[in-house]
């Protein structure tokens, strides 16, 4: 009898890879909305499971954006249903748009609704079926943004409970996967709507593909692994040095003696930690008060989201709410 096909082979050995992690009898969850990449993943994890003597089974998020969402999910979960999957769980959410827009609360609402189903399944891990592309567009995103290693280190494969296999496959690997395996797949409209960002970058890096050549997309992903590396060494660094620093407010010679690199991730974990809203806190943000060490003319308190304020006084700085008006 001959094997799988290359496209198969290859995602079942990067899920396999990944429940080399679990003990038997664990259960893992794969994020599946019925789109290629995601099938190609549940199909391969219904395959490998039983070979680890792990359980697998499935979550699907209906988040009701288009007409038909509540038939393409129960058609993809009988989809999964049929590869052996089990449990296969059903998840309907209200997507409200923040000031993020609608991808992000969509993100938002979906990660939240795949937690919940992983604590009440006691779930050890909750693949998803992000790839190789969808790091490289991740890497370009970050690159526009101009937001340094941490966003150009794109998508961890681990990240609390949720694993990321694929991220080392194509896109065209997991629809040829489905393709030799019959499976037929769905192809949101979304991904097409040019009014997303991510949509957008996508074309960007059809358009890089072409005019520089074939392979952009796994270089962008290559130098995503190689800066969280970097990344990872950096925040490690910083923790340390919060820890050493204490409570504020905080001695300039004991910033101002920190690297750089590591110096910009302290000012990010001090507004933080006094109560600074993560999205809204901006590189802008940290090199203002970076500047109240290194360009010291005596200026006034540096605003802050929360709100707060970084001030100078007396060779210490500080950050915190400003004193309420009277």
């Amino acid at each position: 009898m001959s094997g799988p096909d290359t496209a198969t082979a290859e995602v079942r050995l990067a899920v396999r890879s990944m429940l080399a992690e679990c003990a038997s009898g664990d259960l893992v969850l794969v994020a599946c909305s019925g789109g290629a990449d995601s099938l190609a993943l549940a199909a391969a994890t219904a395959f490998e499971a039983p070979r680890h003597e792990v359980r697998a089974g499935a979550v699907l998020v209906d988040h009701g954006l288009q007409g038909e969402s509540g038939r393409i999910v129960e058609e993809a979960a009988g989809s999964c249903r049929r590869l052996g999957l089990d449990p296969v769980d059903v998840a309907r959410v209200e997507v409200r748009p923040g000031s993020r827009g609608l991808e992000d609360a969509a993100r938002q609402s979906r990660y939240d609704a795949l937690s919940a189903a992983a604590s009440r399944r006691s779930a050890r891990f909750v693949l998803l079926g992000h790839t190789l592309d969808d790091q490289a567009e991740q890497v370009l995103l970050g690159l526009t943004r101009g937001a340094g290693a941490r966003s150009l280190a794109g998508m961890p494969r681990v990240r609390d409970r949720f694993r990321r296999p694929l991220l080392g496959v194509s896109r065209a690997r997991t629809r040829a996967s489905c393709a030799a395996l019959g499976l037929e797949f769905w192809d949101d409209p979304m991904n097409e709507d040019r009014a997303f960002t991510r949509v957008r970058a996508r074309a960007a890096l059809v358009d890089l593909e072409r005019d520089l050549g074939p392979g952009v997309a796994a270089a962008l992903a290559r130098s995503a692994d190689l800066l969280r590396e970097d990344a990872d060494l950096l925040d490690s660094l910083a923790d340390e040095a919060v820890s050493a620093l204490g409570t504020g407010p905080w001695a300039v010679g004991d910033l101002d003696a920190l690297p750089r690199a590591v110096r910009t991730r302290v000012w990010r974990r001090l507004a933080l930690a006094a109560g600074a809203p993560a999205g809204q806190l901006s590189t802008r943000h940290t090199e203002a008060c970076d500047a109240l060490l290194t360009r010291w003319h005596g200026q006034g308190a540096v605003s802050l989201p929360g709100p707060l304020r970084a001030t100078r006084s007396g060779g210490r700085v500080s950050i915190a709410a400003p004193d309420p008006v009277e």
